[in-house]
Formats: structure tokens, sequence, C-alpha cells
């Protein structure tokens, strides 16, 4: 048998976070540098180990001053924790091209389990001969959880930023290389 090695291609993927704002709108914001990996023995993805992380430095939500704040110590800390990190437990096929995925996201030092739902947009060739897949990654984490704890209120009392964060990520991978797995008999 043999494990099947992916690459996360950072040109031909994103990763997004949405958090309300004054309750009333979403602000979106992204990380610029990541990488990833995948290994997986079967070709339906089903047994899929993932490993990604994110340079906390690397946020944009298209305002400098809102940037520099997040990569404070209110928010992200990046002086101290400069990564966020996932380390995936299990990727569960629930349908077709559906699945479960949990694993350990870490942030802020602080470690916990999260389950995001992805969907499996397939494998092409592209035009160089490369092999890639696509997935589409969902979920939701509250951010009180991982010590980002940072508060204020409106004048008139209302919530600055709400706890809850929707990760939205879209992943293409590329085929890296097989690696024969040996058994014992």
């Amino acid at each position: 048998m043999a494990t099947t090695q992916w690459t996360i291609d950072p040109y031909h993927s994103e990763v997004q976070f949405k958090v309300r704002h004054l309750v009333i709108s979403n602000v979106t914001g992204s990380f610029g540098k990541f990488e990833g990996q995948l290994k997986a023995d079967n070709e339906d993805f089903s047994d899929a180990q993932i490993t990604f992380s994110a340079d906390i430095d690397s946020i944009n939500t298209g305002n400098e001053q809102r940037d520099q704040h997040l990569k404070s110590a209110d928010f992200f800390d990046a002086a101290n924790f400069p990564q966020l990190t996932f380390q995936s437990t299990s990727f569960t096929k629930t349908g077709e091209g559906e699945y479960d995925l949990t694993g350990n996201l870490t942030l802020k030092g602080i470690t916990k389990p999260v389950t995001l739902k992805v969907e499996f947009g397939g494998i092409q060739t592209d035009f160089y001969g490369n092999v890639k897949a696509g997935f589409e990654i969902n979920g939701k984490i509250n951010r009180k959880e991982f010590g980002l704890t940072w508060t204020a209120t409106t004048e008139a009392g209302g919530v600055v930023v709400s706890d809850e964060v929707r990760l939205q990520m879209n992943i293409q991978v590329a085929k890296q290389q097989e690696v024969a797995q040996s058994v014992n008999s």
C-alpha cells in the first residue's frame, strides 16, 4: 500500500474568517501566509492525515489599524504566538464528497478540538501535468475559548466583536509523491 502526500498550493488557496462587528455586519479577514500537508492511503481521502499552520503576522482585514490590534496581546499576541496550527485526528466521510474533519486547533497557546465540514471538489491534472485536489472547508469557533478575550461595548451597550468566528477555506493541494508502506507479516 502506498501513502500519497499532498501539499497546499498557496497560489490557488485562501484561508478566511468572518466575525460579526456591532452585531450588524461581518468583517472578513484572511491569512496570507500558510502551509499544510495531507497524507492519505485511500483515493477518497477517507483516511487523510492533515496538518496546517498559518502565520499570525500575515493577517489582513483590509484595515492596517485593525490588523495591528488583532496581532497585539489583546487578540492573537503574534509576538509570543506567531502561528496557529491544526493537526487532524479524523477525516470521516459523511456523504458523497462530504466529510467531517476533526482535529486539534491551537491559537494563542491554547489547543482545543474542533470539527469542520469539508466538501471535496474533485481531482484534476493542470496544464503542467500536476495532479491537484480541491476542498472547501467551513466551521465555527468561539474565539474566547482560545484566549482571544478582548471585549468592548458601544455607548448603547452593544457588543463590538462577537465571540463566534466563522472559518471559510478553499484549499487546493498538489500531489507530491507516493511512499510505499512495508507490510509486516
